[in-house]
């Protein structure tokens, strides 16, 4: 058996692999935000909304969600909204990757107060820990008055 054939049986082998099994090999080679973005939809439905909540047993509020999915993968961040709005870097909407925050203003000011974040997930949706109604949910970003924050880009 030549040495160009064990590759490409090698090669073949990995597609027929990936092709039953998606997602298998590439697992380390995700970004931080790719991480993130598919890591918080994991608790949409399964933890409740708790107010001051940070933790997936007791329950999450928005930033305490915030908070717990970017320590998960390493990432220190403030715990309060406006607190972790203001320590990360602005970046347009249409800039934003899945996996930075999206922080909603009292006001169109983009420097008011910040009283609600999620974490974007891409074409005007984001997940968020929402009330203890909704709980973690996915949803489309019903607000004008957001602000897009990464600490990656």
């Amino acid at each position: 058996m030549s040495m160009r054939h064990k590759v490409g049986t090698i090669a073949g082998t990995m597609a027929v692999s990936l092709a039953f099994f998606p997602g298998m090999a590439s697992a380390h080679s995700l970004s931080f935000n790719q991480k993130t973005s598919a890591y918080v939809k994991s608790f949409i439905g399964r933890v409740p909304y708790v107010y001051g909540g940070s933790s997936p047993g007791s329950g999450f509020d928005c930033s305490g969600l915030t908070h717990y999915v970017y320590g998960h993968y390493g990432k220190s961040i403030s715990r309060t909204a406006d607190d972790q709005f203001r320590h990360f870097r602005r970046e347009s909407r249409s800039g934003a990757w899945g996996g930075d925050l999206v922080f909603f203003h009292v006001n169109s000011d983009p420097n008011s107060y910040v009283y609600h974040v999620g974490i974007y997930e891409g074409d005007n949706h984001m997940v968020s820990a929402t009330n203890p109604a909704g709980g973690i949910r996915w949803q489309t970003i019903y607000s004008a008055n957001v602000t897009f924050g990464t600490i990656t880009h």
